[in-house]
């Protein structure tokens, strides 16, 4: 009977060592979860930054396309072929009288 009462404690020790090792586990486990949510969340935070910076910039880029296609279609007529020949070449038409300032 008394060989019974030693195993009764030795398992009672066992298991209070292994209910202690599983709660240190849990506990690990909760504290690098913790951690590396925090982690996740300081870089979702910059991507999101990132993702803002980056729309600005698309949105410039369309602007600048849509002015340089404007002035592509510009450089296409012959009103832009008239004022390049005025003020580069200083041709005008015959029946244009052409005032220059004093100097």
């Amino acid at each position: 009977m008394s060989q019974r009462r030693g195993r009764k404690k030795s398992t009672r020790r066992q298991s209070k060592f292994t209910s202690f090792l599983i709660v240190m586990a849990v506990l690990f486990v909760c504290t690098i979860s913790g951690l590396r949510i925090k982690e996740l969340h300081a870089q979702g935070k910059e991507l999101a930054y990132s993702e803002t910076v980056l729309e600005q910039k698309i949105e410039a880029a369309k602007q600048e396309n849509d002015v340089l296609l404007a002035q592509q279609q510009y450089m296409q007529t012959n009103k832009y072929i008239e004022d390049v020949a005025k003020d580069k070449l200083g041709l005008v038409y015959p029946d244009e009288i052409v005032i220059k300032p004093q100097e």
